[in-house]
């Protein structure tokens, strides 16, 4: 039985299978969980978060991500520190080594990207993006972290 997907939809799925294997590979490579990476990226976007934020953004409880940060935290790539006035209130910013161990994700997922589309040219590209805008033109916009 072949394997190579025949519809629309299973060829984007399998893109998409393609692009997150390589960040999970990334994430892996640096003893990170999918979760841990996202609150790393998150804190470095957004320093000085509370953890309700941090809940919001990865869908989870206060609960979860009170646990991810300890062990961040054990690691050194994340702290919390309290609020002048306000010690009930921690806010958590990433360290320079959390920083650091995340600085090349973005660059590897567009390393990722291009290694993709190698086979399509500038206009072919521009096609497959206008496509894909149309498509999801009217489809509900997910969150980002």
């Amino acid at each position: 039985m072949d394997a190579t997907p025949t519809s629309s939809l299973d060829l984007m799925r399998w893109i998409v299978w393609a692009q997150r294997k390589t960040g999970e590979d990334w994430i892996r490579e640096r003893g990170l969980s999918h979760e841990q990476s996202a609150a790393l990226v998150y804190l470095v976007r957004n320093p000085g978060a509370i953890q309700r934020d941090i809940a919001q953004m990865s869908r989870t409880s206060a609960a979860s991500v009170s646990s991810l940060l300890r062990g961040l935290e054990q690691r050194g790539l994340v702290e919390r520190r309290t609020e002048p006035g306000n010690e009930r209130s921690k806010r958590v910013y990433a360290t320079p080594a959390g920083r650091e161990l995340i600085a090349g994700f973005d660059t590897a997922m567009t390393g990722v990207e291009e290694t993709i589309l190698a086979p399509l040219d500038q206009a072919e590209r521009a096609t497959l993006h206008a496509l894909l805008t149309k498509i999801a033109a009217d489809l509900p916009q997910p969150t980002v972290s």
